[in-house]
Order: structure tokens, then C-alpha cells, then sequence
């Protein structure tokens, strides 16, 4: 039962789409602020891209998954947290595409997005962990929760000082784009920039809480499951945020930012199934889903250690004049999408 019953499934669809294009539009102001941001403040692209730009791209996912948490609904929680990292990690594929000098990965290589993909290996394995340990909770609260929260807070402080003090660096070659302040920043001040971020944000958490409302009538009312609904479509319009911001940084040439965006992003998505464990409140969410949707933890799994691979090896050029990590993203991503709809038929 949505806040706002009585919706037909047409006012549904509109209100998704008409959430889904706000959320795109104001993804696309975003990119632009944070790399000003990143130059201001003196954080760098891996940093601002991570933790700002991560954190405030994911604002209307983690509305979606704890809101439908709340609501009672686990798999589509579930299924747009999981569905989430996925798609985003696809994006970067996409940013691959657009960027036709070389190789994403090759040209943005940086310590610091090394660092966050290991970090984000490790959160996923903590939510494989919550999946198949015993089903034990705390005032309603997983374990695993508590551990997701702490692993994410120490990786990004050692992140942080990885960066400050590096033990290791990447060869440099004539395609690395190296992490500088851009000299053609706007006028605009550090207030301004600061409040212009904040809007912003606020405007892609309520486009989320939105298109939670939006999604449960689709998921109620269609053929479609919550577990479709939530990996083919509310965690792909919570993430157009993140396409919108990555394809836009390629072409500023912030690409460090643009890659740490998404890995970063996807780190902090890995609390939104923590956030949705404290919010259900008939137990511990990781064990309310069925396995198609825990099969996404894998899939991100098996995603993000492709892409950790091309940022180590640094192809220059691949086939189809992108990398082989792209190539084995869209693979393993089509084949994830194959299961749900095969499960869901």
C-alpha cells in the first residue's frame, strides 16, 4: 500500500518517467559542480567523485530501498540496492564508449579508484556474508549491518590516507589523464557551489521517494515482480544520476572523477541494503529475498573484479576500441538481466 493510493497504473508509469527525468536532469548539473568542488576544496577527482558525487547520485536509490523496506516490501528494497551497483558498473562501459582516445580504465588509473574498488569488493562480500550466516538479529538488526557500516567508514579513512601518502603510482603514458585543478573553473563561489550541490541532492532524494511510491503500484498492479521491478526499473532510473554524471566528467576530461564517481557510488549503495535492514522491521532483510536477487551481489562481484583487472592491466585498446573489462561488464550484466526475466516467466 503506497502514501499515495488510488494511482492508476497509467499515473504510475507517468510519475516514474516523470521522476526519472528529473532525476536525470539535475544528474547532469551535478558532474560539473563536484569537479569544481573537487578543485576548490582541494579534495582531488578520486575523493570529490566518490564521496560526493557517489553519495549524492545514490540520494534517490536509498529512498527507493529504505522507503519499500518500511513499507514491507524486501525484494524490491533488495533488488534496487543490488540492481543498482550493477547497472552503475555498466555505466561505465558506456563511459568507456565515449571516451575514444583509449581505454577508460587506462587513462584513469589512480591509486585512489584502486583502493575504492577494493573497498567495494569488500562491502559486497560482507553482504554475501549477511545472505548465508544464520539468521540472527538485534532489535531487528543483522550483524552484517553493523559490520557494512564499519568496513565502509575505515576503507574510505584508509582510502584517504592511501592518497596522502602513497606507497605506489601508475605508469605514466601519453593517454593518462593526470588529476589537476581545471584554470577555467567558474566564478561561482564555494558557497554558491555548496549550495547548488545541496539542492540538488534534495532533489534527487524526493525524485526517489517518488518513484518508490510509483514503483509499488507497477509492482502490485503488472505482471512484473518486485524483483524485476527493481533491478530492470527503479535501480536504472535512480542510476541515470550516475550515467548522466560519468559520460558528462568523460567529457570534461575529469575522468579519474568519472570512474571514482562510479565505483565510489557503488560503495555507498552497498549501505543502502544495510539502511533497508534497519528499516524492515519482520527480521533480517538479507534472508526476506529469494536467490535471484541475491544472485546480484555475485554479479556485482564478478563486475567490479573485471573492472579492477583493466584499471591493474591498463589496455590501451580492446576490441571494439574499448577495454576488455567493458567487454566482460556488458557480458556478465546481460546475463544477469537474462536470469531475472527467465526466473520471473
Amino acid at each position: 500500500m503506497t502514501l499515495l493510493g488510488g494511482m492508476s497504473v497509467p499515473e504510475a508509469i507517468g510519475l516514474f518517467l516523470g521522476c526519472a527525468a528529473v532525476i536525470g536532469l539535475v544528474g547532469t548539473r551535478l558532474a560539473r559542480v563536484v569537479d569544481e568542488l573537487a578543485d576548490r576544496t582541494g579534495l582531488g577527482e578520486a575523493v570529490a567523485g566518490a564521496v560526493l558525487l557517489g553519495m549524492a547520485t545514490s540520494l534517490s536509490g536509498i529512498v527507493v530501498s529504505v522507503s519499500a523496506a518500511a513499507a514491507g516490501r524486501p525484494e524490491l528494497a533488495m533488488s534496487n540496492a543490488l540492481g543498482g551497483i550493477a547497472v552503475q558498473t555498466l555505466f561505465l562501459a558506456v563511459a568507456d564508449m565515449a571516451h575514444r582516445r583509449a581505454n577508460l580504465e587506462h587513462a584513469a588509473a589512480s591509486l585512489g579508484n584502486l583502493m575504492q574498488g577494493a573497498l567495494l569488493i569488500s562491502l559486497l562480500g560482507v553482504l554475501m556474508l549477511g545472505r548465508f550466516s544464520p539468521e540472527w538479529t538485534a532489535v531487528g538488526v543483522h550483524p552484517a549491518t553493523i559490520l557494512l557500516f564499519a568496513t565502509y567508514f575505515f576503507g574510505l579513512r584508509l582510502v584517504r590516507k592511501t592518497q596522502a601518502n602513497p606507497m605506489w603510482a601508475p605508469a605514466r603514458t601519453s593517454e593518462t589523464k593526470v588529476d589537476e585543478p581545471d584554470p577555467d573553473s567558474s566564478d561561482r563561489s564555494t558557497r554558491r557551489l555548496w549550495t547548488s550541490f545541496v539542492l540538488f541532492a534534495l532533489a534527487l532524494a524526493g525524485s526517489g521517494w517518488l518513484l518508490e511510491q510509483s514503483a509499488g503500484v507497477i509492482s502490485d498492479e503488472t505482471v512484473l515482480g518486485e524483483a524485476a521491478v527493481g533491478v530492470l526499473l527503479t535501480a536504472v532510473a535512480t542510476s541515470l544520476p550516475e550515467l548522466v554524471t560519468t559520460v558528462t566528467a568523460v567529457r570534461r576530461g575529469a575522468l579519474t572523477m568519472a570512474v571514482a564517481g562510479i565505483i565510489g557510488g557503488n560503495s555507498f549503495d552497498t549501505l543502502f541494503a544495510g539502511a533497508a535492514d534497519v528499516a524492515y522491521r519482520d527480521g533480517s532483510i538479507y534472508h526476506a529475498v529469494p536467490d535471484e536477487v541475491s544472485l546480484w551481489v555475485a554479479v556485482s562481484l564478478l563486475m567490479t573484479t573485471a573492472v579492477l583487472m583493466g584499471l591493474i592491466r591498463r589496455e590501451e585498446r580492446g576490441p571494439g576500441r574499448i577495454g576488455f573489462e567493458s567487454v566482460s561488464v556488458l557480458a556478465l550484466y546481460g546475463g544477469g538481466v537474462a536470469v531475472v526475466v527467465l526466473a520471473g516467466s
